[in-house]
């Protein structure tokens, strides 16, 4: 494989991000697939935003071009990154700038109704953060789902096992199957 793959992971609040990113990263450990994984909520956890960089997105970029590069130098090729709005047209340009010209991007929007969201904030949020969060998530939906490009894999998680819906993300990927390309 000549050139880096990114699997986007987007999705409002609640809609099971971080659990669905472990999960297709466990399908591809067993199918051999070699890959790494970001939260990439982590990428711009600092306080006080830095000067000149109220939403972060200047740290983001540093941390995961600085991740991208160490994961880079060791052969991987393929990234999972899950992130709310990771799957927006803006994004593009952080990831070619980390990863290189020319890098592939996948993008799945999982989705999940307010009731369901409002139901794993309820039970993940014990902190001071949940009605920041509630009217976050809800917020966010309208905006990715208004927003999210043509070609982006739209994948339900209503009531659903967290195993069915990663099959159906890393079917989205063609990193796995008899038409996969390439190794690391």
């Amino acid at each position: 494989m000549d050139h880096p793959e990114v699997l986007l992971i987007g999705g409002r609040a609640g809609v099971g991000k971080t659990t669905v990113g472990w999960e297709v990263s466990a399908l591809l450990r067993a199918a051999a697939v070699p890959h790494a994984v970001i939260d990439g909520d982590f990428m711009g956890q600092v306080h006080p935003a830095p000067e000149g960089d109220p939403d972060r997105s200047q740290v983001t970029e540093s941390n995961l071009r600085a991740v991208w590069a160490n994961f880079s130098h060791r052969g991987y090729r393929r990234l999972i990154y899950t992130n709310t709005l990771s799957v927006l047209p803006e994004s593009t340009g952080m990831f070619e700038r980390a990863m290189g010209d020319g890098v592939g991007i996948v993008r799945v929007l999982l989705t999940a109704s307010d009731a369901t969201a409002r139901e794993r904030l309820l039970g993940r949020e014990l902190g001071s953060e949940l009605e920041k969060e509630l009217q976050g998530s809800v917020r966010k939906a309208r905006l990715l789902d208004e927003r999210a490009p043509a070609g982006t894999a739209r994948v339900m998680t209503d009531s659903r096992l967290v195993a069915d819906i990663a099959r159906e993300v890393v079917a989205a990927t063609g990193w796995t199957g008899p038409d996969a390309v390439g190794g690391s």
